[in-house]
């Protein structure tokens, strides 16, 4: 199983960007779906996911209304469009795929499936 991010890259504050994670070597459509993000020194913080059972949206309290996340069976690929970034928003962003119960959707621990990492960073 591969999990590629990409997208990432240098704005300016209120620009937007879409990051994309192409998977292979699974079912895409029986996996549920997530980006999350790392800052340095901190733990792997919950972002946005899309669950695989019911397909509803959910996101952190700090993105949502500015992010929105999305999947692309036909082309397994996920994607994460950001708009209205902050410098906040500069930090590692992970995609992750796993078959997890609801509970644990905003969790690490849900997840099987990690990518590599896209550097995002957002200049005031």
């Amino acid at each position: 199983v591969q999990l590629q991010a990409s997208g990432g890259g240098l704005v300016q504050a209120g620009d937007s960007l879409r990051l994309s994670c192409a998977a292979s070597g699974l079912t895409f459509s029986n996996y549920g779906w997530a980006w999350f993000r790392q800052a340095p020194g901190k733990e792997r913080e919950f972002v946005a996911a899309f669950h695989r059972s019911n397909r509803v949206s959910y996101y952190s309290e700090s993105v949502k209304g500015r992010f929105t996340i999305s999947v692309d069976n036909a082309k397994n690929t996920l994607y994460l469009q950001m708009n209205s970034l902050r410098p906040e928003d500069t930090v590692v962003y992970y995609c992750a795929a796993g078959q997890a119960i609801l509970t644990y959707i905003r969790s690490t621990a849900g997840y099987k499936y990690w990518g590599q990492g896209t550097q995002v960073t957002v200049s005031s």
